[in-house]
């Protein structure tokens, strides 16, 4: 086990390969446990070099009732009324902090996703 901070995109690239050859390891083996640590490293590496924002709330609002075959009078039932779930999607009207409470408890949305601008 070589196990050395990834610092570059050619150390990155080298982790990745070696983690690919030994992913599938026998718990309890040395390889394993360097399976879990590359899967660390490669990890904190992507999150620094490869950020990955967050979506935007109306968009991930939307994702979601697409997801859970909601529509425009499910959402009304969520927040209030027809109007201003209208209001909402089309970027007439910002959500308030109890929408935003109700829409993470009822679509199960991150509140850092629903609190951001927009």
């Amino acid at each position: 086990m070589n196990i050395r901070p990834i610092k570059t995109e050619q150390d990155y690239n080298e982790a990745l390969e070696r983690l690919e050859l030994i992913f599938y390891a026998k718990e309890g083996t040395p390889e394993s446990d360097e399976t879990a640590i590359l899967g660390v490293l490669i990890d904190n590496y992507e999150n620094e070099h490869f950020p990955i924002d967050l979506p935007d709330p109306i968009e991930a609002i939307k994702f979601r009732m697409e997801q859970l075959g909601y529509n425009q009078n499910d959402l009304a039932n969520i927040i209030g009324q027809k109007s201003r779930a209208s209001e909402i999607l089309n970027r007439k009207r910002k959500l308030s902090l109890e929408m935003i409470r109700k829409l993470h408890d009822k679509l199960n949305i991150p509140t850092n996703v629903l609190v951001q601008v927009y």
